[in-house]
C-alpha cells in the first residue's frame, strides 16, 4: 500500500512498479504464466503444474528462466540510468543490485547464512 506521507517516494514506487510490470508483460508467455502463478499468485509448484498440465520440474525450470529474463531486462533498462547515480562499481555494486532484486522478489533469498 502506498502511503501519502512522501509523494516523491510514492512516485518512485509507482515508476518501479510500472517498470517491473512492463518487464513481466514482455516475458514469453510460457515463462510469464508460470512466473505470475508462482511469484504473483503464490501458487505452489504442484498447483501450478497441475493447472498447466506440466511436470513440476518443468514449472521449476520455467520459473528459473522467467526470473533470469526479468533480471536481464531490468538490468538492461536500469544499468544506464544507474551508471551516473552510483559512482562505485564491482562487488559492492553487484551486492547492492542483488539485494534490491531480492527485496523486489526477483531473486531468491541467498542460501546459507
Amino acid at each position: 500500500m502506498i502511503s501519502n506521507e512522501d509523494p516523491e517516494r510514492n512516485a518512485a514506487q509507482r515508476e518501479i512498479r510500472g517498470l517491473i510490470e512492463r518487464a513481466v508483460d514482455e516475458l514469453p508467455e510460457i515463462f510469464r504464466v508460470v512466473f505470475v502463478m508462482r511469484d504473483v499468485e503464490e501458487m505452489s509448484i504442484e498447483e501450478t503444474a497441475e493447472f498447466l498440465s506440466l511436470r513440476p520440474e518443468t514449472v521449476k525450470t520455467r520459473l528459473h528462466r522467467a526470473r533470469k529474463l526479468l533480471r536481464q531486462a531490468l538490468d538492461a533498462k536500469l544499468a544506464p540510468a544507474l551508471t551516473d547515480v552510483f559512482p562505485f562499481a564491482g562487488a559492492r555494486c553487484l551486492t547492492f543490485t542483488d539485494e534490491v532484486l531480492t527485496r523486489l522478489g526477483l531473486l531468491p533469498p541467498p542460501s546459507g547464512g
